[in-house]
């Protein structure tokens, strides 16, 4: 059965083993109209299950908007949760390939989408496009040009942390502790040789943890051994509360926290029980031209505000830039996808932002240059398929969940 998720369909739900789409047309193109074919790979259960669902409702957006639209074109969407594991992210991907999609809008976890990438994407020549993979791995990963992201890499967030913990704290000593997976593991590294190369800090520890553990107090023991002035703690809302709980029940409210996006949660604080308010956060912020269309329309098909919600507009963006990319090919292939990926996000084409992404279709199509302007801002790959350019908000804890304290450009 094909899924043109129109808005109806969005506001029923979409099940986890999604809804397989029927065969797309396949080459022309020219503005005539065809079936576009995209999957969404996304963590919706497991350690993403809080932040998750908000950023896949932000990608589908994409293809409600295009199908309620008055033109030829449709987006055919299968979903596949990966329960922000890797192994099952990897057979949500062979799903999708073997569904016949050129291309993937996912997946969130890094190390669910260096995966993915690596066993499914590559070999078999789909398109990725990550909207909140922020590792500092995929620069370097030997992908073919088949992997790009919308949110800017940890090796900058890395930077912003130390930043902050070394002028707006006045902290010089420190210790990290981080999921041990790709984003755990390279934000934390990111973060410690900024501190102590670019602010002469000193990092006392740097401790792992796993997911779904039923304490972290040993491993808070490890990173505080030392009494470090600052704590910088990297993972996801699942282990988070666990870690927090623990935490304020062992040591002093008035140390200061610094968390990573994967943390930019506003349940956060009532899932501890505590105010949180010893504890900040940064993470990639966009402010683009489509930020109020983009809010509206997620506010009247899921009736809640994006605002505050991580990864939500680079989300929209990611499935924006494939489903444009694909209308410029013409044709359902990943290669031909992936060729079409920087010409539609970057150059001196007409201007397409989310209001009139539907036009922005019908222009590429038709073979018209065209520069996407997104949620996030603008969407310029750089060779490594990552942003050429980034901004992070600061953030706290507050009684009404999460408030941006101020903008900050590395």
């Amino acid at each position: 059965m094909r899924n043109r998720l129109r808005r109806r369909e969005v506001l029923g739900g979409i099940t986890a083993a999604g809804v397989a789409g029927l065969a797309g047309c396949t080459g022309g193109g020219g503005g005539s109209g065809r079936t576009i074919r995209m999957g969404l790979l996304m963590g919706v259960t497991g350690g993403l299950e809080d932040l998750g669902p908000p950023i896949r409702n932000a990608a589908q957006v994409v293809p409600q908007q295009v199908n309620d639209a008055d033109t030829d074109f449709e987006v055919d969407v299968q979903f596949e949760d990966t329960a922000t594991a890797a192994s099952q992210g990897v057979s949500g991907g062979n799903a999708l390939v073997n569904g016949g999609y050129p291309m993937i809008c996912g997946a969130l976890s890094s190390e669910v989408s260096l995966q993915v990438a690596n066993q499914v994407a590559i070999p078999n020549g789909v398109t990725m496009c990550s909207p909140a993979s922020t590792a500092p791995d995929f620069t370097t990963l030997e992908d073919d040009d088949y992997f790009f992201r919308t949110p800017p890499t940890d090796a900058l967030q890395g930077q912003v942390l130390a930043q902050i913990a070394a002028e707006r704290q006045g902290h010089s000593t420190a210790a990290t502790l981080y999921l041990n997976n790709a984003y755990g593991n390279g934000l934390s590294a990111g973060f410690a040789d900024a501190f102590e190369s670019e602010y002469g800090g000193s990092v006392s520890a740097s401790v792992s943890f796993s997911e779904a553990q039923n304490s972290y107090s040993s491993q808070l023991s490890q990173a505080l051994g030392d009494d470090p002035d600052v704590l910088v703690v990297v993972g996801y809302p699942a282990s988070g509360v666990t870690i927090f709980r623990d935490y304020y029940t062992d040591y002093s409210a008035d140390r200061d926290i610094l968390v990573s996006d994967g943390l930019q949660s506003g349940d956060l604080p009532d899932n501890v029980g505590r105010s949180m308010s010893n504890v900040t956060g940064t993470a990639p912020l966009g402010e683009g031209p489509g930020v109020d269309f983009f809010s509206e329309q997620y506010q009247n098909t899921y009736d809640s505000d994006p605002a505050g919600k991580p990864f939500t507009r680079q989300s929209y963006d990611a499935a924006a830039v494939l489903v444009l990319a694909n209308a410029a090919a013409g044709e359902n292939t990943g290669s031909a996808v992936r060729d079409n990926m920087r010409a539609v996000a970057q150059g001196d084409g007409s201007e397409v932002t989310p209001s009139n992404l539907v036009e922005g279709i019908e222009m590429a199509a038709n073979g018209d240059a065209i520069n996407y302007q997104g949620v996030s801002g603008p969407v310029a790959f750089d060779d490594a398929g990552d942003l050429a350019a980034a901004s992070y908000e600061y953030f706290e804890f507050t009684d009404s969940g999460v408030e941006t304290v101020e903008t900050i450009t590395p």
